[in-house]
C-alpha cells in the first residue's frame, strides 16, 4: 500500500477551545476520501493544519514518507499538496486559458514574465488546453472567469489546482452554492482525474459523498467518531445521531 497522507495525534486549540483533538487519519494512494461533520466539527481547520495555515499543537503530518508538519504552505505545494477553497480564489479579469497558463508559469517559476511573453509560451499554451479539455473546460478557453456560471467557476478553481501538478488535491467543500445539476457535473468530473492524484474532500451534500467517495472519515468536536467504507458508514447509528439525523435516508 502507497500511504499519500497520514497524519498522528494532529490536535489545534485556542485556549479551552479544541478544534481538533488527537486526529489520525491515512490516505492511500489514489483514494476518493470524503472528510463529513456537523457545521464546527472541525473540518476545515484539518485542512488549514494539512496546508500549514495553521500551526498544530501537537502531532505530525506526513505526506507520502515525508514530514511536513513544519513546512510553509508554499514549500507544501512544491512537494505535491494543493487545495481549493469554499468560497472560490480566482482572476475574474483574465480569461479562463490564461488563469491557468498563469497557473502552469507559476508552476515552472516563469509567471513574473508570463504576460508579456504569452504568445511563446507554445508548451504552457498547450499544457493549459490539455488540462482543460481533461475538466471539459476547454469550450470556455476564451471566456473571462467573471463570465463564467459558478459551478465552472469551481471546475476553473480545480484547474488552477491541478496545473501544479498535486499528489493530493484537498477540496473544501466544492459543491457549495451550485445547483444539483452543476455539483453532479464537478463531482463526474472529479471521479474521473487520474489515479496518481489522491483526493481529499469536504462535502454536507451526503447524495454526492455517498455516490463518489470510497472512503468516508466522521468528525465530531474536533475528533474522529469513525471511519469506513459509504456502506459502513450508512448503517452506522452514531453517525445517524451525530450527523445524518435518525430519520434521514443514506
Amino acid at each position: 500500500m502507497t500511504l499519500a497522507l497520514r497524519t498522528e495525534g494532529l490536535s489545534k486549540h485556542w485556549g479551552a477551545f479544541h478544534a481538533n483533538s488527537d486526529v489520525s487519519l491515512v490516505l492511500e494512494g489514489g483514494a476518493r476520501h470524503a472528510l463529513i461533520g456537523p457545521n464546527g466539527a472541525g473540518k476545515t481547520t484539518f485542512i488549514n493544519l494539512l496546508t500549514g495555515v495553521l500551526t498544530p499543537n501537537a502531532g505530525e503530518i506526513y505526506l507520502g514518507e515525508t514530514r511536513i508538519t513544519h513546512l510553509s504552505p508554499d514549500a507544501r505545494v512544491k512537494r505535491g499538496m494543493t487545495r481549493t477553497f469554499q468560497i472560490n480564489t480566482l482572476f475574474p479579469g483574465l480569461t479562463v486559458l490564461e488563469s491557468v497558463v498563469l497557473a502552469v508559469c507559476e508552476r515552472r517559476a516563469i509567471a513574473g514574465r508570463w504576460w508579456t511573453a504569452l504568445s511563446r509560451l507554445t508548451e504552457e499554451i498547450e499544457e493549459a488546453y490539455r488540462l482543460l479539455d481533461s475538466l471539459r473546460l476547454a469550450d470556455d478557453a476564451s471566456t473571462l472567469t467573471r463570465e463564467l456560471p459558478y459551478g465552472r467557476q469551481r471546475l476553473l478553481e480545480i484547474a488552477l489546482a491541478l496545473a501544479t501538478q498535486p499528489r493530493l488535491l484537498l477540496l473544501d467543500e466544492p459543491a457549495a452554492g451550485i445547483p444539483a445539476a452543476e455539483s453532479r457535473e464537478l463531482f463526474a468530473v472529479i471521479a474521473e482525474l487520474p489515479r496518481d492524484v489522491t483526493v481529499l474532500f469536504i462535502e454536507h451534500d451526503m447524495d454526492l459523498v455517498f455516490r463518489f467517495a470510497e472512503r468516508i472519515t466522521v468528525l465530531v468536536g474536533g475528533r474522529i467518531l469513525t471511519e469506513g467504507s459509504p456502506d459502513q458508514i450508512a448503517v452506522d447509528a452514531r453517525v445517524r445521531e451525530v450527523y445524518l439525523g435518525e430519520h434521514q435516508h443514506v
